[in-house]
C-alpha cells in the first residue's frame, strides 16, 4: 500500500496550526509557569544546595524544567486534540480520510514534538541568558528532547483514545503523568533520596528521559547515558506499538 505522505503532512500542519492559534495558552503560559518554578526553587535555595560539582542549583534545575515542560506539553497536545475531536464528533471525518493508522500516528506525534520543543526552547533561552547555562553535548540534548517529546505524544494519544470524556483524561494526567514527572529527578538528584525512593526512581521511565537530557548539558548524570538511551528507546517503541494496535483495531474511535 502506497504511503499517503501528503495526507500525513496535511494532518500534521492542521495539528500544528491548532495549538499555534492559541499560542498564549499552549506555548507562552507553560513557559511562564516553568519560570515561576525556577524563580521560587532556584532563588530561594540556590546557595544552600550543590547537586553536581561546580554547578549552582539553578543551573542544575533548568534542564529538568525544560524537559518537564517538553513532556507535559507533548502529552497535552495529542491528548487534548483527540478528546476534543471525539467529544465534538469530528474525529470520524479524519478516520474516513485516506490516511493509514501509521500516518495518523506520525502526524499527531510530529505536532506534539513541535509543541514540546517550542515550549522547552522558551525556558532554555531564559536559562542561557539569565543563568549562563552551557551545553556540553548538543547531540544528546536534541536526541533526548525529540525522543522524549515523541514518547509523550504517544502516551497522550493512548490517553486520548482510551478516554471517553474530559474527566478520564484529567485523571490520567493528574494521577499518572504529573506524579511521574515530579518524581523523575527534575528538582533533585536521586542520590539525595532514601534507598526506597532511589529504587522507585529506577522504575520510572521519566527519570531516564530527564537524566539523559541533563547529561547533554553537564556530562554528569545519575546513571549511565547509554542506560538512559536504552530505556527511553524501548519506551518509545513500546508506546508506538500500543498506539498502532489501538488505531488499527479502531478501539473507541470507530464506534
Amino acid at each position: 500500500m502506497e504511503t499517503n505522505w501528503i495526507g500525513c503532512w496535511a494532518l500534521f500542519v492542521k495539528e500544528v496550526r491548532r495549538f499555534y492559534s492559541v499560542a498564549v495558552q499552549t506555548v507562552f503560559a507553560p513557559v511562564v509557569s516553568s519560570l515561576l518554578y525556577l524563580l521560587i526553587f532556584g532563588q530561594v535555595i540556590d546557595t544552600k544546595i550543590e547537586v553536581f560539582s561546580g554547578l549552582s542549583y539553578s543551573q542544575f534545575l533548568i534542564p529538568g524544567l525544560v524537559m518537564m515542560t517538553i513532556l507535559q506539553n507533548a502529552f497535552s497536545n495529542t491528548s487534548s486534540s483527540l478528546i476534543q475531536s471525539k467529544m465534538h464528533g469530528n474525529l470520524t471525518f479524519v478516520m474516513l480520510s485516506p490516511i493509514s493508522p501509521l500516518e495518523f500516528y506520525l502526524a499527531f506525534v510530529g505536532a506534539s514534538i513541535v509543541r514540546g520543543l517550542a515550549v522547552g526552547l522558551g525556558v532554555l533561552v531564559v536559562g542561557i541568558v539569565g543563568f549562563d547555562i552551557a551545553w556540553q553535548s548538543p547531540m544528546w540534548i536534541l536526541l533526548f528532547a525529540v525522543l522524549s517529546a515523541a514518547i509523550m505524544g504517544g502516551v497522550g494519544m493512548t490517553a486520548g483514545i482510551l478516554s471517553d470524556k474530559y474527566d478520564h483524561l484529567a485523571a490520567f494526567q493528574n494521577f499518572i503523568i504529573i506524579p511521574l514527572t515530579f518524581l523523575s529527578g527534575v528538582f533533585y538528584s536521586i542520590h539525595a533520596l532514601p534507598d526506597f525512593w532511589q529504587v522507585f526512581s529506577h522504575f520510572n521511565p521519566f527519570f531516564y528521559m530527564v537524566d539523559g537530557f541533563r547529561y547533554g548539558f553537564f556530562t554528569q548524570s545519575d546513571v549511565s547515558i547509554y542506560l538512559s538511551l536504552a530505556v527511553t528507546t524501548l519506551f518509545f517503541l513500546g508506546i508506538t506499538a500500543i498506539n498502532l494496535i489501538l488505531l488499527y483495531k479502531g478501539v473507541k474511535i470507530r464506534n
